[in-house]
């Protein structure tokens, strides 16, 4: 008991640490803007994303793989999940992914997300209504998931994960790790989680879009005239953040259950701040959500967000049907919304 205890007191200790440590600092450099891969940030689905993004100690939803792959053995059926939505600046965003048990093994499971921007004219100062070509971009990251309980109340798990950027004809790859843990406490059933996340090696852009040929010496003539030369991009890191979170229930009844979370996060492109979220659930059925995102960050333009789940059990049969929303607002720039269908089996 006491061991627990101590536990709780230094993981309350570094959340509040991080957050007060912000409050009033404006010394402190953010590094917004110095990473790549900006798009493994975004939250993948609308039940994590109407709690505010504090998810990382809510163990048993499939979403674990991305927010704490060692909440994902909390499963109780396999399951899969599918997200398409709208994201800032009309960037189509998709998320899937599926997630099984194994005996004597843990649960493993495969994620896939993704950003793109559509085709569009290619344009030149010579030729600004097109040069008759098109060109788009797309964002990717695959993950490979396992998750294992050492004990009724300590679970472990982790994500290998490729990384992918595309613009045009440039390219730039990687791969990564995450690292979670999840421990759920004897008094009050309070949950206690820890995830380091996107750790892994810099991308840096090549491709044919950086080749050009160049003149190495353009006032005399000589028998080389042009040389192929190469743009040479900068190597930048992936978001790597570290999370601390907990979680927890109001109230637990066989009719209601009222449960509460909050995060704390130490990403390496931006200052800390605390998510933190609620969900209602009546009879497992129907959920009423709500949070805030980036409390304590001044330059954050998302902050509440809202939303409600349904689950319908399929008559004649133990799979049951998942169907999530979820609003966010985004200030400026405006809101998005979210749908996410998931069905267990």
């Amino acid at each position: 008991m006491k061991s627990n205890i101590k536990i709780l007191a230094l993981t309350l200790f570094l959340s509040i640490s991080l957050v007060i440590g912000q409050i009033d600092n404006t010394q402190i450099i953010s590094k917004t803007g110095t990473t790549a891969a900006s798009f493994l940030k975004i939250s993948p689905d609308a039940r994590s994303a109407a709690m505010g993004n504090a998810f990382i100690a809510m163990p048993g939803d499939i979403s674990s793989m991305f927010w704490n792959p060692a909440g994902l053995d909390y499963l109780t059926q396999s399951e899969v999940k599918f997200v398409q939505s709208r994201w800032i600046a009309d960037l189509d965003y998709t998320f899937a992914a599926f997630a099984m048990k194994l005996p004597g093994i843990g649960t493993i499971g495969l994620m896939a997300q993704g950003l793109s921007v559509g085709e569009d004219l290619v344009r030149t100062e010579e030729k600004p209504h097109g040069t008759g070509e098109l060109w788009d971009a797309q964002d990717l990251a695959i993950s490979a998931s396992i998750s294992r309980r050492l004990t009724d109340h300590f679970s472990i798990g982790g994500n290998a994960k490729y990384i992918s950027q595309r613009i045009w004809h440039s390219q730039a790859s990687t791969f990564a790790l995450d690292f979670g843990s999840l421990y759920v406490m004897p008094f009050y059933g309070i949950r206690l989680a820890a995830v380091l996340s996107n750790y892994g090696g810099k991308m840096q852009l090549s491709g044919r879009d950086l080749f050009f040929s160049n003149d190495p010496d353009v006032n005399n003539n000589g028998t080389v005239q042009f040389v192929n030369s190469e743009y040479q991009t900068g190597r930048f890191p992936l978001p790597v953040t570290f999370r601390v979170g907990l979680s927890g229930e109001f109230m637990k009844t066989s009719f209601i259950k009222w449960t509460w979370a909050a995060d704390a996060q130490h990403p390496n492109d931006n200052l800390e701040s605390v998510n933190v979220g609620t969900e209602i659930g009546i009879m497992e059925t129907m959920f009423l959500r709500g949070g805030y995102s980036n409390l304590f960050l001044d330059t954050a333009e998302d902050g509440l967000t809202l939303g409600f789940g349904l689950n319908y059990r399929i008559w004649g049969s133990s799979s049951i049907l998942k169907v999530d929303y979820a609003y966010a607002d985004f200030g400026r720039l405006k809101d998005v919304q979210r749908f996410a269908l998931g069905i267990t089996f």
